[in-house]
């Protein structure tokens, strides 16, 4: 390719507003459309796209965390896309009760801090606070592409992601990440179920 452009793309489901562009866009038919969705992973490299596949380490592990987890959440100036999937957890269809894992209003109580948005500058030191209250040990999962890099707005001063801001355990992109996505994101967390993407490629 000519002047700066780069010779190739770097694909990074962390990013991906599920626009599907990328799809339409292609001209050698290397990107396609799919109805996959568990994407979270241990290590934010595990959603970058890599032709060697998945760094051979071992991603790190939750400390054996087995009882019933308290999550409090924080809107760290999201679109509210993520938080209406967050509301049907609580429906009778997925019914996040019944997996021992509940939503608590105080940090205090909670185990796990599970951050949306994109963390705006109006946000971060609420956010920040949050998690200084919550007792040891405590986790931290990222829900939605805005949690993870940022979003649309990815790159500004105003808007980043969590990514040197707290120490993340669990990243979930997605715009937003359906119920059930969320569900096995957290079934990860307790070691309930495997991690399906590493080096950005599905096992």
């Amino acid at each position: 390719m000519s002047g700066n452009l780069p010779t190739r793309l770097d694909v990074d489901y962390g990013r991906c507003v599920v626009c599907q562009l990328c799809t339409e866009a292609c001209p050698e038919g290397a990107m396609e459309p799919s109805n996959d969705w568990a994407f979270g992973a241990r290590r934010r490299t595990d959603l970058k796209w890599s032709e060697k596949g998945a760094d051979p380490a071992p991603a790190a592990q939750t400390s054996g965390f087995h009882r019933s987890l308290h999550i409090r959440h924080v809107d760290a100036g999201s679109c509210n896309g993520c938080e209406s999937e967050l509301q049907a957890l609580n429906n009778p269809l997925y019914n996040l009760h019944r997996l021992g894992i509940f939503f608590t209003a105080s940090p205090r109580a909670a185990d796990l801090l599970l951050v949306t948005g994109p963390v705006t500058q109006a946000m971060r030191e609420p956010l920040l606070a949050t998690y200084e209250a919550m007792p040891d040990p405590r986790w931290v999962m990222a829900v939605g592409t805005c949690a993870v890099s940022g979003g649309v707005s990815g790159g500004c001063t105003a808007a980043h992601g969590l990514e040197g801001i707290l120490p993340v355990d669990v990243w979930l992109p997605g715009c937003p990440p359906n119920p059930s996505a969320i569900i096995h994101a957290l079934m990860m967390f307790l070691e309930r179920a495997q991690q399906q993407v590493r080096g950005g490629h599905l096992e």
